[in-house]
């Protein structure tokens, strides 16, 4: 397999993921400006959405959107317990915060990161971010990881959220079950070595 993935992006969650898993796969870096990968192939002809991640598969088939990608990669290696089995209450409960780090706290970023974002929508953005991981927090209390005793693709979704977070300097003071989950999740080795092949520690 290949990962098509850009340091630092979101494209993070499926790396940690793969890492997670054990699986043998082949990093690609991508350079999202130029629309071209490390390797000077066309970025374009592989994603035609122009984004990371990317995943292809070892019979050419290429998988796009971190969401679905975790998802295949968990059901790869059931046995590392990153996603619950079809049937049970947990797995949907797991998708549920998948689609809630997408759609609230994901494309919430996507203003902070625009130069053209008038600097008052900034602020509302801002404000809401903090307000949701501010939830995120409550739900932690009194739990090690999101879906309680185990790592699953929800928490690789959510550290790379969190780093976002700390990069642009959002207000998350008191939010400290939250700050606890965070640094435990640094502390994994699938956690480090990701970070490690993408430059970033």
């Amino acid at each position: 397999m290949k990962l098509y993935c850009k340091a630092g992006a979101c494209s993070l969650s499926p790396h940690i993921v793969l890492r997670e898993c054990g699986l043998d796969f082949t990093q690609v870096n991508v350079d999202l400006a130029q629309k071209l990968t490390e390797r000077s192939e066309d970025y374009w002809q592989i994603n035609p959405k122009g984004q990371v991640p990317a995943l292809k598969l070892s019979d050419g088939t290429v998988l796009t959107e971190g969401v679905a990608i975790v998802q295949y990669l968990a059901d790869l290696k059931p046995d590392r317990h990153l996603l619950a089995p079809v049937g049970s209450l947990t797995r949907y409960h797991t998708i549920e915060w998948l689609s809630y780090i997408s759609s609230e706290l994901h494309k919430g970023f996507s203003p902070l990161f625009r130069a053209d974002t008038p600097e008052e929508y900034k602020s509302l953005s801002r404000t809401q971010l903090e307000a949701k991981f501010s939830y995120v927090d409550d739900a932690l209390q009194d739990r090690q990881w999101l879906m309680g005793l185990r790592f699953t693709v929800a928490d690789a979704y959510l550290y790379v959220m969190m780093r976002w977070a700390k990069a642009v300097k959002l207000d998350l003071t008191g939010l400290d079950a939250l700050e606890s989950w965070f640094k435990r999740a640094n502390e994994r080795p699938a956690v480090q070595a990701a970070l490690k092949a993408e430059g970033l520690n």
